[in-house]
């Protein structure tokens, strides 16, 4: 069974005669020798990279940093700088350990002479089907730096759309958890403080107080089995989520129906499916497969289903706009748009239009959304909280009125 590879740290001279030091990653201290000695680098001290005593030292790579070195690759090779220089380069300024540590596998790949799609492949968790299909073809037609000023774009415009989508989710998300927690405190700890205070009243107190206190020892009693109810609720939802296609389509196709959000994420999900296929079908990839690349980037079930659809039709000869028509999920100005795209001959323009137009409409619905909750979450917070200080003040405002 062949070791992993681990990481080492080097410092030695180039050729120039000037000092260097970075890391590399190889199964042993000899290998990695041999290594930095193929790059021109002299190394006088090369030893295992320390692990921290805290956390595993390596920050997560994240879909963010693939699109900032898709934009950085394709930026340098329209600078006229070659493929495996360009990876060096970026590898040595990423600030990154993991992301150096990645580009480096990949920059070896190519200097032992495979292809890039080929070397991209090898890392199914950071570059998709879709990334490493548009590589290939950029590959084959000699357009690497054309396709990957696409890939790019496309990355950017897709992080951006995720990037509002979850900052229209993250503030309501947020606020609920805050006030959850605070009231839950205010029921444990400073209602039964009240609670003994009004026990010396010797008088009944009004229904409101009496309903407070009421929950307040419920959650005191059982607070904690339903906590622990919840959560373990919540890990088996997670984990059946995660095994279960059914479970994950099922939730696709609801969460549609949500008002207002459920309108979001369709229009989402139109942006990324015009989006990947104007992207894919630009750089030469025939339509049957762009459609399949773009029936997974979708995003959710009931649309994936639906290109799915389309290009089985389309494969029989249907025009796409008819067959897209007959899914029924996508509005009559984009299947209308497409068939004027076909007459023209100029699908991906009129595919990337459209990609524009809905991306900007979740950008106005998420602002437009947060501006409409702000207001409703801030009433509910005071209605929550209010009710539960004047509750425990009722009685107060009683006794005050005898006297």
């Amino acid at each position: 069974m062949a070791k992993a590879a681990v990481t080492f740290t080097w410092q030695g001279k180039d050729r120039k005669g000037q000092s260097r030091k970075g890391e590399v990653s190889a199964v042993s201290i000899s290998e990695a020798k041999n290594l930095l000695r193929r790059q021109g680098i002299s190394a006088n001290k090369v030893k295992k990279l320390a692990k921290p005593l805290f956390g595993s030292g390596a920050a997560k790579i994240t879909a963010a940093d693939i699109s900032v070195t898709s934009r950085q690759i394709a930026t340098m090779l329209s600078a006229g700088v070659t493929l495996i220089q360009s990876l060096e380069m970026i590898a040595q300024g990423h600030a990154k350990v993991s992301m150096r540590k990645l580009l480096g596998e990949i920059t070896e790949e190519v200097k032992a002479g495979n292809p890039l799609s080929s070397a991209l492949r090898k890392h199914p968790n950071y570059f998709d089907d879709l990334y490493c299909d548009l590589v290939y073809t950029g590959e084959q037609s000699g357009a690497l730096e054309l396709i990957y000023d696409r890939i790019a774009t496309y990355k950017e415009k897709a992080e951006a759309l995720k990037s509002k989508i979850k900052k229209a989710m993250f503030y309501p998300i947020a606020v609920v958890v805050v006030a959850f927690i605070v009231t839950t405190i205010l029921l444990i700890f400073v209602v039964p403080q009240f609670e003994e205070i009004f026990s010396s009243f010797g008088a009944e107190l009004p229904a409101f107080t009496q309903f407070v206190l009421g929950i307040s020892r419920f959650v005191q009693d059982y607070g904690i089995f339903i906590a622990i109810g919840v959560g373990v609720a919540g890990f088996l939802f997670g984990r059946a989520y995660k095994k279960s296609q059914n479970l994950r389509d099922r939730c696709d196709r609801l969460v549609l129906k949500i008002p207002v959000i459920g309108e979001i994420l369709k229009k989402a999900s139109i942006a990324r499916f015009t989006r990947t296929l104007a992207t894919t079908f630009s750089a030469g990839v025939p339509l049957i497969g762009a459609l399949e690349s773009a029936a997974g980037a979708s995003g959710n079930a009931v649309y994936r289903e639906a290109i799915l659809y389309m290009r089985k039709e389309v494969a029989g000869g249907i025009p796409m706009h008819v067959a897209m028509r007959a899914t029924n999920v996508f509005p009559d100005m984009v299947t209308q748009m497409i068939a004027i795209g076909e007459e023209s001959g100029a699908v991906d323009e009129m595919l990337s239009k459209i990609a524009t137009i809905y991306e900007a409409e979740v950008d106005d619905m998420v602002d437009g959304l947060t501006s409409l909750l702000e207001p409703m979450i801030m009433a509910v917070l005071g209605v929550v909280i209010g009710g539960l200080i004047i509750a425990m003040y009722l009685p107060i405002f009683d006794m005050g009125n005898v006297v």
